[in-house]
């Protein structure tokens, strides 16, 4: 596990995505990916309040994001 403490928040960022992509593109389950990215935004100061966090849980219940290329584009297009 990254050192959420000592990363730079774009190191931890990056951190985020990868390992969110890694679990859509091993399972291809995208409420999985989504949460292990949600759950792991949260353990960064600089990233723990981003505000697409919430959106893409109401993207997932209103039947977005429900395949792996939109929901890889999603968690990609964070900054």
């Amino acid at each position: 596990m990254i050192e959420t403490t000592k990363t730079s928040r774009k190191e931890h960022l990056k951190w985020c995505k990868d390992r969110a992509i890694e679990i859509l593109e091993e399972s291809g389950n995208v409420s999985n990916a989504y949460a292990s990215f949600a759950s792991d935004m949260s353990k960064h100061i600089e990233t723990e309040n981003h505000p697409a966090i919430g959106m893409g849980v109401m993207l997932l219940m209103g039947g977005h994001n429900e395949d792996i290329s939109e929901m890889k584009r999603f968690i990609e297009g964070f900054n």
